[in-house]
């Protein structure tokens, strides 16, 4: 009874919580042996790769120090490439080195488009693995297959569309050639060894690259805006048009100036086709033409001490250009893989 009227006890005081340090935690990713080995080879493969490059750039650089302060930039102006009389310029195979490339990517380019197209949109399920093996493997021919198939197969028949286009469009300056195509018979020897011969030899061997670009772009379009469009009542052209080739439009670019920069370097194909000429003209149906590749295969193993240097800085001018246009190449694809609108 006593305990029972006795007043209730305080309540006792909460123990006091410990002090927690309130310090992010590192995060271990927890990556298993195996993809930690890959992922750091494949970082050593990157930086050897960059590290190969800048050498490459370096050496070409300081190997064309001595022509530059012998011609200055007249080098890069001057069209004759006379080392005996001691003129030396590249400007003419500059005009040579872009011409086979325009000729090339003017062919290549929509090949490619309606070959990625097709693949990737209309090509049945089962022939689309085939279509792309065929596709890879034509990267695969070596440059001199190409050129021969280009010099005893297309030249022949190249010649005669050449005198059509002259015949028909030689009012353009693009399509003249210094010859009078109306003459009975008309000199088909002013059309061969042409950089529009080599140009379509050169076409197929971009081909592959710019495809397979596309390809892969057009690929990752959105399932849902494809459905949608469909289901608006579009037919497969108009979801192309209004889906796949907007969002693909930086693989469409990208692989272009990819394709561009194979071109512009390109040396056993030209070799064996074109006949040199050191004169600048815009007129590739015309005999004659030269590029920087086929300048330093041609003249590299009879070229002294200043020409070889003069030689390497017209493969130190190439080297720029192209790393120019793949590295913008490089840098529209990746934008176009990720979704991001140009």
């Amino acid at each position: 009874m006593t305990a029972l009227l006795d007043p209730p006890s305080a309540p006792s005081a909460p123990e006091p919580t410990p002090q927690i340090d309130d310090v992010p935690r590192s995060i271990d990713p927890g990556l298993p042996p195996s993809d930690r080995i890959f992922f750091g080879v494949s970082r050593v493969i990157g930086f050897s790769v960059f590290i190969i490059m800048a050498a490459i750039g370096l050496f070409l650089g300081f190997q064309s120090i001595p022509t530059f302060k012998r011609y200055g930039f007249s080098f890069l102006t001057e069209s004759a490439w006379q080392p005996d009389k001691d003129v030396v310029g590249i400007s003419a195979v500059l005009v040579g080195t872009f011409t086979v490339a325009l000729v090339a990517m003017s062919i290549a380019f929509p090949l490619a488009l309606a070959t990625s197209l097709y693949i990737s949109e209309y090509a049945p399920a089962k022939f689309k693995s085939f279509l792309v093996s065929m596709v890879d493997l034509m990267a695969a021919v070596p440059s001199i297959v190409w050129g021969l198939w280009g010099f005893f197969l297309i030249q022949p028949k190249a010649i005669h569309l050449a005198h059509w286009l002259h015949t028909h469009l030689g009012w353009v300056p693009f399509f003249h050639v210094d010859t009078d195509p109306e003459a009975s018979p008309w000199a088909q020897t002013r059309y061969a060894a042409s950089a529009f011969i080599a140009g379509i030899a050169v076409s197929m061997m971009v081909l592959p690259m710019a495809a397979a670009v596309m390809r892969q772009v057009f690929s990752q379009a959105p399932v849902g805006e494809r459905e949608a469009a469909l289901g608006l009542g579009a037919t497969r052209w108009g979801m192309i048009r209004s889906v796949v080739l907007p969002f693909g439009r930086g693989g469409i670019i990208g692989g272009t100036m990819l394709s561009l920069g194979r071109a512009l370097g390109e040396t056993i194909a030209v070799v064996l086709i074109v006949s040199p000429a050191f004169d600048i003209k815009f007129r590739p149906l015309e005999i004659g033409t030269s590029t920087i590749s086929q300048l330093i295969a041609g003249r590299f193993g009879e070229a002294t001490s200043s020409q070889l240097a003069a030689l390497l800085t017209a493969g130190f001018v190439l080297f720029i250009i192209t790393l120019i246009i793949n590295t913008l190449a490089a840098m529209i694809v990746a934008r176009s893989r990720s979704g991001a609108q140009e």
